[in-house]
């Protein structure tokens, strides 16, 4: 049985600094008629980086540290959003992974955080072992609309607490928060890349990742192409892991997103061949450019991909 990391709790002591200072992230909060408390991070909000600090804490449950580092894009001085963490497995999968589509009425919008481990519907909570029983539940949903009382009441039904007791935090891709908070997920697709190939992902013990933040995109569609960019062309992950060398020799060169028959177009354009279908894209190319190992006990590194600023010139549009 996996450790109880109390997710939804720790998220719940970043909302109470939240609460205390929303002006300081230039963001919106208000409680809902039917009960439940909803912060606004960019949709009529504006946010900002601080923000978008916030809302990638708030997805990784406090058990990341994540941060602005300077770095380059083709020879141009660009900021970079690093992630670190000691718990990896948690923070990513347990709670980052945008695993919980919310389908309420009209409204939809793709969820992630601790409220997902809440749920515990995903098939990966059972392979892994791991789910909580929350008094209040925090999720993150990337959306261009505000949710209503219905979609709070249909998270309560489905993580069974009270309507009163689910926090949300909405932002869309095409916003500060949300532009950063995509991008703050180089080590989660690192790490569920590794899940979907089988590898035990409870040998990687700790984890570093960075990816270039990519131009606040006009339009969430324009978005979502720019944040998969930065970490598909972009992103570089380390990770720190336990065990023989034999299987990370194996497993290194099938994680990188080259190692996708798709890989090489900027991700707007995979959409287009793809007929505007996400279902038709190889879902093996959403990882990091590259990936380094480190095997902790043997000292043996090992690693595969590289980044390619040239897809990021076109993508970022300079």
């Amino acid at each position: 049985m996996s450790t109880t990391y109390e997710l939804n709790e720790l998220a719940c002591g970043l909302v109470e600094d939240i609460q205390g200072a929303p002006d300081d992230f230039r963001i919106l909060q208000q409680v809902l008629p039917g009960g439940g408390l909803l912060l606004d991070f960019g949709v009529e909000a504006e946010g900002g980086l601080e923000a978008g600090q916030m809302l990638a804490a708030l997805c990784t449950s406090a058990l990341a540290d994540i941060s602005v580092t300077p770095g380059q894009v083709a020879g141009i001085g660009w900021p970079h959003v690093a992630v670190q963490t000691d718990f990896p497995v948690a923070s990513c999968l347990f709670s980052q992974y945008a695993g919980w589509q919310i389908n309420v009425g009209k409204y939809f919008a793709m969820g992630s955080g601790p409220m997902r481990a809440a749920l515990a519907s995903e098939p990966l909570f059972d392979k892994l072992w791991y789910r909580e029983e929350a008094e209040q539940v925090v999720g993150v949903l990337e959306s261009a609309r505000l949710p209503d009382d219905d979609v709070f009441q249909h998270i309560a039904e489905r993580t069974g607490v009270q309507p009163d007791d689910v926090i949300l935090a909405v932002a869309p891709t095409s916003s500060m928060a949300g532009n950063f908070q995509v991008v703050s997920r180089s080590v989660e697709t690192a790490l569920h890349k590794l899940y979907e190939l089988g590898f035990d992902v409870n040998r990687v013990r700790s984890a570093h990742g960075v990816a270039p933040l990519p131009p606040v995109a006009k339009n969430d569609l324009d978005g979502i192409g720019r944040t998969n960019d930065a970490i598909l062309y972009g992103g570089q992950v380390t990770l720190f892991v336990l065990g023989d060398d034999e299987s990370l020799e194996q497993v290194v060169p099938k994680i990188p997103s080259s190692s996708s028959p798709m890989y090489g177009k900027p991700f707007q354009q995979v959409f287009e061949d793809a007929g505007k279908d996400f279902y038709k894209i190889d879902p093996l190319l959403f990882s990091p450019a590259q990936v380094v190992i480190h095997n902790v006990e043997t000292g043996r590194v090992f690693h595969a991909g590289q980044r390619d600023d040239n897809v990021l010139r076109q993508s970022f549009g300079f």
